[in-house]
């Protein structure tokens, strides 16, 4: 499935109701850790990809779902189980916390 763009639009669908857990990944075009950890984000989604869901937030587009999350820093990672937040962490990642955030 790879990753999904999630959106203010389809934030109910894909993440709310997601019977799998979903990592969502905080991000913005400028900022250089974000594009640091995106490749490994990209290899989580696609190695996890039967037991976890992956969509990426433009903080910039998605102002409103950045405000309902109190972004302040990017990139921020959150893991969300039955439509609520479990797990969640600011900055660059090494792929082995990336998985360990999820396994918790």
């Amino acid at each position: 499935m790879g990753v999904l763009k999630i959106t203010k639009e389809n934030f109910k669908k894909e993440v709310l109701e997601s019977e799998k857990p979903v990592l969502l990944d905080f991000w913005a075009s400028w900022c250089g850790p974000c594009k640091m950890v995106s490749p490994i984000i990209d290899q989580v989604a696609e190695e996890k990809k039967d037991t976890i869901k992956v969509g990426k937030i433009n903080i910039d587009e998605e102002e409103e779902l950045a405000e309902k999350f109190r972004i302040m820093s990017i990139p921020t990672l959150v893991v969300m189980k039955e439509g609520k937040v479990v797990e969640s962490t600011v900055g660059v990642k090494p792929k082995k916390a990336i998985l360990s955030l999820l396994s918790e």
